[in-house]
C-alpha cells in the first residue's frame, strides 16, 4: 500500500490529524484474530489479544513480539486501569478480569443476576475506578473464540462494575451486539459501538453515544455516526475528542459532533486500535491476522 492510498481525506481538519508522509508498518503477523490493544508507558509495552490461539502477545519497540500470557481462555478487550492493573475480557471463562501487580488474578464479573454472562467483549475504566464492559454473544456462538453454549442472559447488555460495592449493573439493554467502548476526554460521554450486522444485516452498522449521569447512568442515547464499510468494533477518543473507529477498510475518524473527518486505509479488516508510543502518537491497530502501526498527529484522550 503506497502512501496515497493509505489515507482518504473527506475533510480538511483530517490533515491536521495525521502526517501524510508517514505509512502503515506491520509490526506482527501470522495470527488469526488480533484485538484488544492496550498500551503500558511504563514499560513502553503494547499488549494485545490473539482470540482462537488463546493467547496474549506483546510487542516492545526493542524486543518484537513474544508471548505475554499463553493460556489466556480466549481473550479479547484488554485496557489499563488508573492504577496501572490489566483488566481484560475472557470469552472462555465469560468473565473480566484484572490483573494485580503481583500477577494474581481477580475476578470483577463473571455472572449478573445470578446467571453466567455471555462473553464480554470490550473493557473500559472510568477515572473514578467503575469499570465497563459489552457482553455480546460472539464468544458462545462457536468453538473458535471460546466455547459454544446457549445464553443464559436475556440479551446482550452493556454493565457497569462499581467501584466500591462491586455491584453489577445493566446500564443498557438496547444494542443487539454491544461491541467497542470509549468515554469522552471528560468522561460525560460514553460512545458504543452496535456490530449486530454481523450475523443480522438489518442491524444498523453505528455508533451510538450516551450522556454519564454521576451515579453511573446512562442517558439520552442518540445515533452518533454510521460506519460506511463493515461494523464498528473497538475505537478510541483523541485528545481533541474526535472518534477513531475501526471498520473493514480501516480505522474511520470523527468529529466530535460525528462528521466524517477521513480514514486510515489498511490492507486487513480492523477490529480495535490505541493510541500509545513514547509520546502517545502512535496509533496501534489489530487487524485480522496482524498488528500494524502509524504515527499520528495526535494523542488518546487519557496521557
Amino acid at each position: 500500500m503506497t502512501l496515497s492510498q493509505t489515507y482518504e481525506i473527506i475533510r480538511p481538519e483530517f490533515r491536521d490529524l495525521i502526517h501524510t508522509n508517514v505509512g502503515l508498518s506491520r509490526i506482527s503477523a501470522g495470527h488469526i484474530w488480533t484485538e484488544g490493544p492496550v498500551w503500558f508507558p511504563a514499560h513502553n509495552l503494547l499488549l494485545f489479544s490473539d482470540i482462537p490461539n488463546a493467547r496474549i502477545c506483546q510487542w516492545t519497540p526493542d524486543g518484537g513480539v513474544s508471548v505475554y500470557r499463553q493460556h489466556s481462555d480466549y481473550a479479547n478487550g484488554n485496557t489499563r486501569d488508573p492504577m496501572g492493573r490489566l483488566v481484560t475480557c475472557h470469552h472462555g471463562t465469560r468473565s473480566v478480569i484484572r490483573t494485580e501487580h503481583d500477577g494474581s488474578r481477580s475476578v470483577i464479573a463473571d455472572r449478573h443476576a445470578g446467571k453466567r454472562l455471555n462473553s464480554p467483549n470490550d473493557v473500559v475504566v472510568r477515572q473514578d475506578g467503575s469499570i465497563w464492559f459489552s457482553d455480546p454473544t460472539y464468544g458462545i456462538l462457536s468453538d473458535l473464540e471460546g466455547y459454544k453454549a446457549e445464553p443464559e442472559q436475556d440479551g446482550s447488555f452493556v454493565y457497569r462494575v462499581d467501584p466500591n460495592s462491586f455491584e453489577i449493573t445493566a446500564v443498557t439493554k438496547s444494542f443487539v451486539q454491544p461491541n467497542g467502548l470509549a468515554f469522552s476526554k471528560d468522561e460525560t460521554r460514553l460512545f458504543i459501538a452496535e456490530s449486530g450486522s454481523s450475523h443480522d444485516p438489518s442491524v444498523p452498522s453505528v455508533l451510538r453515544v450516551f450522556d454519564v449521569g454521576e451515579d453511573g447512568t446512562l442517558a439520552n442515547g442518540a445515533e452518533f455516526c454510521e460506519i460506511d464499510n463493515g461494523l464498528p468494533d473497538g475505537l478510541r477518543v483523541d485528545r481533541h475528542d474526535n472518534i477513531w473507529c475501526s471498520a473493514a477498510d480501516g480505522v474511520h475518524v470523527f468529529s466530535p459532533d460525528g462528521d466524517l473527518l477521513g480514514k486510515i486505509r489498511v490492507p486487513e479488516t480492523v477490529a480495535n486500535l490505541t493510541f500509545g508510543g513514547a509520546r502517545g502518537n502512535v496509533l496501534f491497530i489489530t487487524a485480522s491476522t496482524s498488528v500494524y502501526s502509524i504515527f499520528v498527529n495526535s494523542a488518546g484522550a487519557r496521557p
